[in-house]
């Protein structure tokens, strides 16, 4: 059991039956009063992030997340497939919802970390900095910098990303996964 006070950023417990992550935490201690613990927590199932308050005399159950590598197979019509690692045929099938961002980025034939609470997968782990080839980019015009020397292109797996002028099509880049940010040219086509 966790108390009010261990429930720092990044702790997983569980909630009503429900598992979630800590984002936020403030220790509060008002004069006369008892001290809490003002929290943003986010549920794991559903994306759904909500404030909440734990007294002094609250405690939660730590989650049990067990991570499982699998392997992205396929997008169809917004179902995403996956295999658990060495075991083609043991298949199973994601929402797009409980994806999130991570379908930006998703590769077929990619190695991702699958976070499980019970039998259920709640969330899809990606690396957090991926290189991905440039599909689509405009030329670069001299003397077009007047949007601050940026353009948008369109990466393998379909996302749109802003990009320095230099970038071209077949261009590999790496890009920051969790801020879905351009970070470097990685090879040049």
């Amino acid at each position: 059991m966790l108390s009010f006070s261990e429930l720092k950023p990044g702790t997983t417990f569980v909630l009503d039956g429900e598992p979630y992550i800590v984002l936020e935490y403030n220790f509060l201690r008002m004069q006369q009063r008892r001290p809490v613990a003002q929290t943003k927590i986010k549920n794991l199932r559903n994306g759904k992030i909500v404030q909440r308050t734990f007294m002094q005399s609250d405690s939660v159950e730590e989650a049990e997340i067990e991570r499982e590598p699998v392997t992205f197979i396929y997008e169809n019509r917004g179902e995403y497939w996956f295999h658990k690692k060495g075991s083609p045929k043991d298949r199973f099938q994601l929402s797009d919802d409980l994806i999130s961002e991570a379908k930006n980025f998703l590769k077929p034939n990619m190695e991702v970390m699958a976070n499980k609470f019970g039998e259920d997968v709640i969330r899809i782990e990606i690396p957090i900095k991926m290189d991905l080839k440039v599909k689509e980019a405009a030329p670069a015009v001299k003397g077009n910098t007047v949007q601050g020397g940026t353009k948008e292109v369109i990466l393998e797996t379909g996302m749109k990303l802003n990009v320095p002028m230099f970038v071209n099509e077949g261009d590999i880049v790496r890009v920051n996964t969790e801020t879905g940010t351009y970070v470097e040219r990685v090879e040049k086509a």
